[in-house]
Protein backbone atom coordinates (compact mmCIF):
# COMPACT_ATOMS: atom_id res chain seq x y z
CA UNK A 1 0.00 0.00 0.00
CA UNK A 2 1.40 3.34 -1.21
CA UNK A 3 -0.56 5.45 1.73
CA UNK A 4 -3.16 7.06 -1.04
CA UNK A 5 -6.93 7.00 -0.43
CA UNK A 6 -8.40 4.36 -2.64
CA UNK A 7 -5.05 2.70 -3.76
CA UNK A 8 -6.05 -0.55 -2.32
CA UNK A 9 -8.79 -3.08 -3.25
CA UNK A 10 -11.45 -1.31 -0.79
CA UNK A 11 -14.90 0.14 -1.05
CA UNK A 12 -13.18 3.00 -2.86
CA UNK A 13 -12.51 1.04 -5.76
CA UNK A 14 -15.98 -0.63 -5.87
CA UNK A 15 -17.39 2.62 -6.07
CA UNK A 16 -15.23 3.31 -8.64
CA UNK A 17 -15.56 0.23 -11.11
CA UNK A 18 -19.84 0.38 -10.11
CA UNK A 19 -20.28 3.30 -12.93
CA UNK A 20 -17.98 1.05 -15.42
CA UNK A 21 -20.29 -1.78 -15.21
CA UNK A 22 -23.82 0.27 -15.32
CA UNK A 23 -22.41 1.83 -18.23
CA UNK A 24 -21.66 -1.54 -19.83
CA UNK A 25 -24.79 -2.85 -18.99
CA UNK A 26 -26.49 -0.04 -20.49
CA UNK A 27 -24.83 0.19 -23.92
CA UNK A 28 -25.14 -3.35 -23.92
CA UNK A 29 -29.05 -3.57 -23.38
CA UNK A 30 -29.68 -0.83 -25.91
CA UNK A 31 -27.24 -2.65 -28.40
CA UNK A 32 -29.36 -5.94 -27.89
CA UNK A 33 -32.74 -4.21 -28.25
CA UNK A 34 -31.29 -2.13 -31.26
CA UNK A 35 -30.34 -5.60 -33.51
CA UNK A 36 -33.20 -7.23 -32.62
CA UNK A 37 -35.79 -4.42 -33.73
CA UNK A 38 -33.06 -4.28 -36.53
CA UNK A 39 -33.42 -8.01 -37.25
CA UNK A 40 -37.50 -7.55 -36.81
CA UNK A 41 -37.77 -4.47 -38.70
CA UNK A 42 -35.67 -5.52 -42.31
CA UNK A 43 -37.98 -8.42 -41.72
CA UNK A 44 -41.46 -6.55 -41.70
CA UNK A 45 -40.19 -4.10 -44.75
CA UNK A 46 -38.47 -7.07 -47.29
CA UNK A 47 -41.34 -9.35 -46.57
CA UNK A 48 -44.31 -8.90 -44.93
CA UNK A 49 -45.96 -11.71 -45.61
CA UNK A 50 -43.74 -13.51 -44.27
CA UNK A 51 -43.58 -11.74 -41.21
CA UNK A 52 -46.91 -11.37 -40.74
CA UNK A 53 -47.25 -15.36 -40.80
CA UNK A 54 -44.29 -16.53 -38.50
CA UNK A 55 -43.26 -13.54 -36.25
CA UNK A 56 -41.79 -13.77 -33.74
CA UNK A 57 -40.66 -17.16 -35.27
CA UNK A 58 -39.90 -19.84 -32.74
CA UNK A 59 -43.14 -21.87 -33.92
CA UNK A 60 -44.94 -18.81 -32.63
CA UNK A 61 -47.65 -16.55 -35.29
CA UNK A 62 -48.40 -13.53 -32.99
CA UNK A 63 -48.45 -11.08 -35.76
CA UNK A 64 -50.99 -13.64 -37.59
CA UNK A 65 -53.34 -13.56 -34.88
CA UNK A 66 -54.33 -10.41 -35.89
CA UNK A 67 -56.01 -11.06 -38.86
CA UNK A 68 -56.20 -10.09 -42.13
CA UNK A 69 -52.78 -9.74 -43.14
CA UNK A 70 -52.28 -5.97 -44.77
CA UNK A 71 -48.90 -5.57 -46.73
CA UNK A 72 -48.86 -1.73 -45.70
CA UNK A 73 -49.35 -1.68 -41.53
CA UNK A 74 -47.09 -4.72 -42.37
CA UNK A 75 -44.25 -2.82 -44.21
CA UNK A 76 -44.97 0.48 -41.74
CA UNK A 77 -44.83 -1.87 -38.22
CA UNK A 78 -41.17 -2.93 -39.86
CA UNK A 79 -40.45 0.67 -40.59
CA UNK A 80 -41.05 1.65 -37.13
CA UNK A 81 -39.15 -1.12 -35.83
CA UNK A 82 -35.93 0.10 -37.99
CA UNK A 83 -36.42 3.59 -36.22
CA UNK A 84 -36.26 2.31 -32.69
CA UNK A 85 -33.41 -0.10 -33.97
CA UNK A 86 -31.60 3.79 -35.17
CA UNK A 87 -32.53 5.20 -32.20
CA UNK A 88 -31.04 2.34 -29.56
CA UNK A 89 -28.29 1.48 -31.38
CA UNK A 90 -27.55 6.02 -31.32
CA UNK A 91 -28.04 5.27 -27.66
CA UNK A 92 -25.68 2.88 -27.19
CA UNK A 93 -22.74 4.68 -29.36
CA UNK A 94 -23.30 8.01 -27.42
CA UNK A 95 -24.47 7.01 -23.78
CA UNK A 96 -25.06 10.66 -22.66
CA UNK A 97 -27.77 11.34 -20.24
CA UNK A 98 -29.70 13.10 -22.63
CA UNK A 99 -29.65 11.02 -25.62
CA UNK A 100 -30.53 7.61 -23.43
CA UNK A 101 -33.55 9.74 -21.27
CA UNK A 102 -34.83 10.75 -24.71
CA UNK A 103 -34.39 7.32 -26.56
CA UNK A 104 -36.25 5.79 -23.55
CA UNK A 105 -39.04 7.95 -23.18
CA UNK A 106 -39.98 7.92 -26.76
CA UNK A 107 -39.71 4.17 -26.76
CA UNK A 108 -41.74 3.46 -23.25
CA UNK A 109 -44.52 6.30 -25.47
CA UNK A 110 -44.38 3.78 -28.63
CA UNK A 111 -43.98 0.68 -25.94
CA UNK A 112 -46.74 1.44 -23.58
CA UNK A 113 -49.47 2.23 -26.47
CA UNK A 114 -48.70 -1.43 -28.28
CA UNK A 115 -48.94 -3.11 -24.59
CA UNK A 116 -52.17 -1.12 -23.92
CA UNK A 117 -53.52 -2.23 -27.89
CA UNK A 118 -52.56 -5.84 -27.32
CA UNK A 119 -53.82 -6.02 -23.60
CA UNK A 120 -57.26 -5.19 -24.61
CA UNK A 121 -57.19 -7.32 -27.67
CA UNK A 122 -56.45 -11.05 -27.45
CA UNK A 123 -56.79 -11.78 -31.45
CA UNK A 124 -56.22 -15.05 -32.16
CA UNK A 125 -54.24 -16.00 -29.37
CA UNK A 126 -53.89 -18.97 -26.90
CA UNK A 127 -53.42 -18.11 -23.31
CA UNK A 128 -49.94 -19.42 -23.26
CA UNK A 129 -48.72 -17.37 -26.59
CA UNK A 130 -51.05 -14.04 -25.33
CA UNK A 131 -48.80 -14.39 -21.65
CA UNK A 132 -45.57 -14.58 -23.23
CA UNK A 133 -46.54 -11.84 -26.07
CA UNK A 134 -47.88 -9.49 -23.25
CA UNK A 135 -44.59 -10.19 -20.93
CA UNK A 136 -42.48 -8.91 -24.32
CA UNK A 137 -44.85 -5.83 -24.45
CA UNK A 138 -44.19 -4.89 -21.16
CA UNK A 139 -40.16 -5.32 -21.08
CA UNK A 140 -40.37 -3.28 -24.18
CA UNK A 141 -41.71 -0.30 -22.57
CA UNK A 142 -39.75 -0.67 -19.62
CA UNK A 143 -36.62 -1.93 -20.53
CA UNK A 144 -35.50 1.36 -22.45
CA UNK A 145 -36.10 3.96 -19.42
CA UNK A 146 -34.84 1.46 -16.90
CA UNK A 147 -31.61 1.71 -18.90
CA UNK A 148 -31.76 5.61 -19.41
CA UNK A 149 -32.08 5.14 -15.49
CA UNK A 150 -28.91 3.99 -14.86
CA UNK A 151 -26.66 7.29 -16.02
CA UNK A 152 -28.81 8.98 -12.80
CA UNK A 153 -27.57 5.60 -10.08
CA UNK A 154 -24.04 6.30 -11.30
CA UNK A 155 -24.43 10.33 -11.01
CA UNK A 156 -25.72 9.44 -7.14
CA UNK A 157 -22.40 7.17 -6.18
Amino acid sequence: MDGRVGAGPGPDRRREAFPIRLGYIRRLGFTVLGLLNLVWGAWGVVAPRHFFSTFPGFGLHWTSSYPPFNQHLTADLGATMLTLATLFIGAAIVDKPAVSGLVGAATAVFGTLHFGYHALHAGQMGTADRVMSLATLIGGALLPPALAATHRLEESR
